[in-house]
This record gives structure tokens, sequence and C-alpha cells, in this order.
């Protein structure tokens, strides 16, 4: 993709589309900012940008008439690809991708990608951790908050790029091609978005698209989707299981991490990690594999997955209030991820959920309490929803709360010494809050007040 002295749009004007301007400028480009919320102001996006930026902004209704003058555009992953406006681009001929694609064509180095619906940032941040104590030279980024596109301009030919990608970035990749990636799980996700399951799946899958038979992919043998799609792809697969005994792979066996591939090592027990749950198992194991097939010696991988303290907002311990233990796993803004945290739990739980509606079904969020979950506290958006559902399955012990504040407290209030008080809402947070990391700063917050 040839950026200099080309006339190139930023669609969305998030950090992803901020950090897109500044390296698309620093390759010559002539570069417009555009974003249909007409709540911006132009002088804050100017403030983000780098000083003597000459990026036109443009806010509100998108003038018909600069389609005839663009090169190309680089959609932000929070523009749906499907917008009117972007296929009204593409009809005009208009080489249309995303911030991803200019980032791998601009960095330099080797790439090791990580999609999934759960457990991408506790995995790609142990990943970064590994390959950290490995090589000097890494950058941790993608859909953990630190752009792609702001860390590709300053990387060479032995960078190490550690991306979570989520689906938003994937559908919009043309050459992308990590030297090893992995797909850790595919459930019902984004469909507000994607539209069917079929269309999310197929996103996720692009991670593999490009890679080849001297790449690997790493794939969980115990998701149908997954394990049957790598028997369909050219890049060497290793699977991960946490349910059986893997000839060749790595798996779960009597409480150990064991690691089979021309030979086997035992990367550690797991009451030797910092991280509750099988879910968390399976995404220690995922990123084990992944450093261990690109060559990262394996005592550096035990040592770092041993001494890897978790990811915030992930089941992230918070305080122990009159012995009452409070968890926030805001990050859990779906009804699979929320599930994995009801799990991990080992005490009788007051469960905090609602939030943005995403489309989901909350059936199998809500059958999975099984004795655990002494009460439901719901709010925001899906609140009825959700409380239609327990119904539905036969549970009733749910109470509404008009604001987050009133719902922590009423949850401080009903749980008694040696309970857990959960903040895992299955939705994502855009209701109440920016971002599920906001939403959790503020449970941290009132829960430390108590």
């Amino acid at each position: 993709m040839e950026i200099a002295k080309k006339k190139v749009l930023v669609f969305g004007l998030g950090i992803s589309g901020i950090g897109a301007a500044g390296l698309l400028e620093e390759q010559g480009a002539e570069v417009l900012l555009y974003d249909g919320n007409e709540k911006l102001k132009e002088e804050e996006v100017r403030n983000k940008l780098e000083d003597g930026s000459k990026a036109r902004i443009i806010i509100g209704v998108f003038p018909e008439e600069l389609l005839d003058t663009l090169d190309i555009v680089i959609l932000s992953p929070g523009v749906p690809a499907d917008l009117p406006l972007v296929n009204r681009m593409r009809e005009k001929g208009i080489l249309v991708t995303g911030e991803v694609e200019l980032a791998f064509e601009s960095g330099k180095g080797d790439v090791l990608a990580i999609t999934g619906t759960n457990g991408k940032t506790t995995t790609t941040a142990l990943l970064g951790e590994i390959m950290k104590n490995y090589r000097d030279d890494v950058s941790v980024v993608g859909n953990i908050g630190n752009p792609y596109t702001a860390a590709a301009g300053k990387m060479s030919g032995d960078s190490i790029t550690v991306a979570e990608m989520s689906s938003f970035q994937l559908e919009t990749i043309l050459d992308f091609r990590p030297k090893v990636s992995a797909i850790l799980n595919f459930t019902p996700d984004h469909l507000n978005r994607h539209h069917t399951m079929e269309a999310y799946v197929n996103a996720k899958k692009n991670i593999a698209r490009n890679q080849t038979e001297e790449d690997y992919c790493i794939l969980n043998y115990e998701d149908r989707l997954t394990r049957e799609f790598g028997e369909n792809i050219r890049a060497q697969v290793l699977y991960f299981s946490s349910r059986r005994k893997l000839e060749k792979g790595i798996c779960l066996e009597d409480g150990k991490i064991i690691y089979r591939n021309e030979g086997t090592t035992e990367i550690c027990g797991v009451e030797e990690l910092n991280l509750l749950g099988v879910h968390n198992y399976e995404n220690v194991m995922a990123a084990a594999a992944m450093a261990l097939v690109y060559g990262v010696p394996a005592e550096i991988v035990r040592e770092s997955v041993k001494a890897f303290k978790g990811v915030e907002h992930r089941i992230e311990y918070v305080a122990e209030k009159n012995g009452v233990a409070y968890y926030n796993d805001s990050k859990g803004t779906n009804p699979d991820a929320a599930i994995k945290g009801i799990q991990a739990m080992n005490r009788p739980t007051v469960l905090i959920g609602g939030g943005y509606d995403k489309e989901s079904v909350y059936t199998e969020w809500i059958n999975s309490f099984e004795g655990k979950v002494k009460r439901l506290i719901l709010l925001g958006e899906t609140k009825e929803k959700i409380a239609e559902d327990a119904r539905s399955c036969g549970f009733y012990d749910y109470v509404f709360a008009d604001t987050f504040e009133e719902a922590v407290l009423e949850a401080a209030k009903t749980a008694k010494p040696g309970d857990a008080v959960l903040l895992s809402p299955a939705c994502a947070s855009w209701d109440m809050f920016p971002s599920y990391e906001v939403r959790g700063e503020k449970f941290k917050e009132i829960v430390n007040s108590l």
C-alpha cells in the first residue's frame, strides 16, 4: 500500500484514528480526519494530533464531493465496515482498509497476534510479558488499549509485536500476516455489529488468512469451530486443551500444563499460577504455546507465567470489606466471559450484571449460577431483558438498581461475611460508561470507600 503523496481519509477519531493520522503524515500522505459524531470539537481533536500536523478535520455530515478526491480510506475499528457511506467509497474504487493493515505494512519485525471472543487481553498481556523477558524490543498493541499505529513507526527488524485483534480490526485486513496467530474460542458476541454469528466468526478467522506453512496457528481443541478451522488452513497448527491429553500440543494433565512438540516439557503446576479458573489455564496454555513455537526457551516461559499477576478488570481482586471479597470483572462484557467469572468464584456470590445491549441471550449465563449466585443485581439497558431470561430459567432472586453506585451499595448490603461480590456484567458498558475500564475503576472506587 503506497502512502506517500496519497490523499488518505481516516474514518473515526478515537485513539486508533489519531494513531493512524500520525503514521500517515510521517509517511508523506495528505490526511483528512472524519467522524460523524457532531458532539466532537475540532479543537479537541487537533490537540490530540502531533505538533505541526496539517491534517484537515471534518465532523458531522461528510461532504460527498470529497469522494472523488480520495485514494485510500483507513477505517477505525469502531466504524462498521458496511455503513452506506463506506459502501459508496468502495463503489468509487477507493481502497478501504483498517488501521491494523496500515500499521502492519508500516511496521517491521515479527507479529504474534491473538483473537477470540474471550481471554484475548489476558493472553496478550501474558505473551507480552514472556516476550519482554526474551527480547528487548517488544510492543504490546491492538485491542488491549495501545494503538498498533502508534507503535509501528518505531519498529526495527528485531522488533516483536504482540497484538490483540478484535473482529472489528480483522474484518478490514488485506495482507496482515502474523508469524504466530491464536484463536482462543468462538462464542456469540457483537452480533449487533456483525449481524450473524457466521460473519463474526469469519472476521476472526481472517487472522490466519495470509499465513503460510512457515507460520503457526494455536487453536482451542475444545471449541468445535476452532478445531475444525485447524483442519483447513495452511499454517502449522498446534492445539491446546484443558480437558484431554494431547499427543502433540499443550494441555492440562493432573493439574500440570504439559507441552508436547518434538519432546515433552512440563511448564508448571496450576497451583503455581496467580490466575484463577480453567479459562485462565487455557489462556496460559495459548500464550505459552505461541512463545514456544516462536523459539522462546521453556525456562523463560515457565518463569514468566508463574510471575504473571493477571489483567486489570478481569476477575481482579479489589478488597475484603467486613469479611466480603470484592472482585472486578468489568471486562466480562458478554455472557460467555461472565460465565468464566462465576466459575472462578469459590464462595457464595452477589452478582452485579447488566448494561448496554449487544443483542445477547442470557439464559446460559443464568444457568451457570448453579446455586453459587445468591442474588443478582441488575442495572442498565438490559436489566428487564435479563430479568425475563432469569425467570425463564427459574431464577427469581434478582433486584433492579437505577444507578451503578446504587447497585454496588445494594450488593454490599446483601453480602454476608464469607461471601463475594462480583461485578461481571455480561454486557458492554456503553449505556453508562465510555468503556469497561471506566466502569471497573468506578467499581473499585466505590468498594474502597465502603
